[in-house]
């Protein structure tokens, strides 16, 4: 007599895989149920929120996706903390204080200045405000007259004069253009992390955290910049001394800068296909 035995599959549904008679035979839709669980099992790979679809790493670990949903909300938190000081950096004109000695004039008034990318003011301190042991006028932070003027290098492609000393015009405008590039490189990271929890594709995940770190290193390049185009100044003439410093501006394009290549690390880290750390240090089931 021909035994007839039925298995049943992962989901609890009886297949018929067939009789003795049939020789081994696969049963009439096997395959084509193996493709679609094969087709959900990579459709799991793109998507992540509050479905309940897990994806599964190279350990055979699984890790929710509600999980790597908070991981993405987290590195781009960090990313947006460098775009906020970014902005701060490259709005604000405290990138450089420049300061004579406090006597220099003989007068009971000392100038100093101060400036950025886009404008630089002009400051009339009191001498007997300034601290006594400091010999330079300053800091730009005590109260006095103030004027501030943008400059012209985007207009009329002048140059600035300020204690007979002239600007290189080339040097700032390519400090000024890197900042506004590396502006335009965090929106469209921005955008891609959008689309990425927006659409639930980890995909986007890749272009955003090279469009962060870019912006990062674009962002210290133009720190760079600017600091040789203020040597160049400083260069330009000798009749006045000037004693200068690199004021707060300039540390929150610096922390800026790191901050981004940070977040794009992170996004990068995010969208490799299996955690670095399970390649590296692989997990011992036997071990517990």
């Amino acid at each position: 007599m021909w035994s007839t035995f039925f298995l049943t599959d992962e989901e609890g549904r009886t297949v018929a895989p067939g009789t003795a008679a049939a020789g081994g035979m696969a049963a009439p839709g096997g395959p084509a149920q193996g493709a679609g669980g094969l087709a959900s099992l990579m459709g799991g790979r793109s998507t992540f929120g509050g479905n309940k679809r897990r994806r599964t790493t190279s350990a055979g670990h699984a890790m929710s996706e509600a999980q790597e949903g908070k991981k993405i909300k987290l590195a781009f938190f960090v990313a947006i903390v460098g775009v906020v000081l970014t902005v701060l950096g490259v709005g604000t004109e405290f990138w450089v204080e420049l300061a004579p000695p406090k006597n220099f004039y003989n007068n009971q008034t000392c100038l100093t200045a101060h400036y950025g990318l886009w404008k630089g003011c002009t400051k009339t301190l009191w001498v007997s405000d300034i601290d006594p042991e400091r010999e330079s006028c300053g800091p730009a932070e005590l109260p006095g007259e103030s004027n501030c003027t943008y400059f012209k290098f985007f207009t009329t492609g002048e140059n600035t004069v300020m204690f007979q000393k002239t600007t290189h015009k080339n040097l700032n405008v390519a400090a000024a253009m890197l900042a506004l590039f590396s502006l335009f490189l965090m929106v469209m990271g921005a955008i891609c992390i959008t689309m990425a929890l927006s659409k639930e594709i980890l995909f986007f995940l890749k272009p955003a955290s090279i469009c962060f770190i870019l912006s990062g290193v674009m962002v210290l390049i133009a720190l760079l910049v600017f600091h040789q185009s203020v040597l160049s100044f400083l260069a330009s003439d000798h009749t006045v001394p000037l004693h200068h410093e690199l004021s707060w501006s300039v540390s929150c394009i610096g922390c800026a800068g790191a901050v981004l290549i940070v977040g794009g690390i992170l996004f990068l880290l995010l969208a490799l296909p299996c955690s670095p750390w399970q390649r590296c240090l692989p997990h011992k089931e036997g071990s517990s």
